[in-house]
């Protein structure tokens, strides 16, 4: 299991946000040079995050990306979710009618995925951009 390379750039591109010292917003080329992150993919991510109220946009000549929440209340899982959707190690954890042994309930399997998945989802909800930029 990857987390994808969407995922990856957009953890990126959040964490140059978070710690641009200036007010001032940054335009899609200068995240694209300083995080070396192509700018087809960039630009494909962005509304993601902004959809999720991560990151702000402005059009114009003094326009561009920021952070549309402070740091400290951004966590990877909210970029993660915003551009793979929620965690599921397995589909039946998302939907337990596509079990195929119909046995969601009491299988030991299930039980066991779904503590992992709630331990995976805790531990990136826990971290934040704040806590990346020390």
């Amino acid at each position: 299991m990857y987390i994808n390379q969407a995922t990856d750039y957009g953890f990126r591109a959040v964490l140059y946000l978070a710690q641009k010292d200036s007010p001032e917003l940054a335009d899609a080329q200068t995240i694209s040079r300083h995080e070396v992150i192509p700018i087809r993919f960039l630009l494909k991510i962005m509304p993601s995050l902004i959809k999720a109220g991560i990151v702000k946009s402005q059009r114009g000549v003094h326009g561009g990306y920021g952070l549309a929440r402070p740091p400290h209340d951004i966590s990877l899982l909210d970029v993660l979710e915003a551009i793979e959707g929620p965690i599921a190690l397995n589909r039946c954890l998302d939907d337990e009618t596509l079990c195929s042994k119909q046995a969601s309930v009491h299988c030991k399997i299930h039980q066991s995925l779904q503590e992992i998945q709630e331990q995976l989802a805790g531990e990136l909800s826990r971290r934040n951009f704040a806590d990346l930029m020390d």
